[in-house]
């Protein structure tokens, strides 16, 4: 859903007229392009003979519907990032690209209110909780104890937005952690909210347990796919957080980070939406 709203919000801004859900039109205009966007129930809607642009948000893996490509006019699927792109490359060839929905700036701004907290410890670790629950959750925990650093703790799906948006404006960095992100729009509205991330990127391979390792083994992955220097600094694991935190916490105290410039550059909903519409226009000829 919101992919969904993200790209209307960049279309209205850059003008571009769309229809939604207009089943109706599809059928009477065979020949103009559909663009479905949202989990693959809405492929079987219709009878498709639209050319179809498919994606960004869809299956986690193209195992899900091998047969794809052939049995609809798909002219392009969209992935939320480079390494799903690399995944999915093998099944879809050419016909897989990257794009990312962007990030709504004006929500997502820095507040003038006083930075009262350190960190935003954000918590996303979805598998393997009584493994990194112990090993990775609670040392950061404490080594945050140790220092005096005051914190506020969200884990994912257990809050409303208002309380993420909230804590960014009170907190002067965040710490990420998740196993790996496609696209990762939680950590993008923190850097467009310009708080520097220290990210949990540990590399590896794709481990949704819906998949490996019996069915996918795919490598390498990141939890930040869309990061420069300007965003803050990563970690591999539980051994490198101490290094990686002390060069962290002296950059956000010293400013040298600068988030909100990365996504005002990489991923604004005017950029964004006017990269799919190039791919729309692409699919459509």
């Amino acid at each position: 859903m919101r992919v969904f709203l993200n790209l209307r919000a960049g279309l209205d801004r850059l003008g571009i007229l769309y229809r939604v859900n207009d089943y109706r039109h599809c059928k009477n205009n065979p020949n103009e392009l559909a663009c479905i966007i949202g989990k693959p129930g809405v492929l079987d809607r219709i009878h498709w003979k639209n050319p179809i642009l498919f994606g960004a948000a869809i299956f986690s893996h193209p195992s899900d519907d091998p047969t794809l490509l052939e049995r609809l006019p798909v002219k392009r699927v969209l992935v939320p990032g480079a390494w799903m792109e690399e995944m999915c490359k093998p099944f879809w060839g050419e016909r897989v690209s990257a794009w990312p929905v962007g990030i709504n700036t004006e929500r997502w701004q820095p507040l003038p209110l006083t930075k009262d907290i350190d960190v935003l410890l954000y918590d996303k670790v979805r598998w393997k909780r009584y493994h990194f629950t112990p090993t990775l959750i609670e040392p950061i925990r404490s080594l945050l104890r140790r220092q005096s650093i005051s914190f506020v703790e969200l884990r994912y799906g257990s809050y409303r937005e208002e309380d993420f948006h909230n804590a960014l404006a009170r907190c002067r960095s965040m710490i990420f952690l998740c196993e790996h992100e496609t696209q990762g729009i939680a950590y993008q509205q923190a850097l467009s909210s310009n708080v520097p991330i220290l990210a949990w990127d540990r590399g590896g391979y794709w481990e949704d347990p819906s998949y490996y390792p019996d069915r996918v083994k795919f490598q390498p992955v990141t939890s930040v796919p869309y990061w420069d220097e300007r965003c803050g600094e990563k970690f591999k694991d539980i051994s490198d957080f101490e290094n990686a935190w002390s060069h962290f916490w002296e950059d956000v105290q010293a400013a040298r980070f600068h988030p909100r410039d990365y996504v005002l550059q990489n991923l604004t909903l005017q950029k964004c939406a006017q990269e799919y519409y190039a791919f729309a226009k692409d699919a459509s000829a």
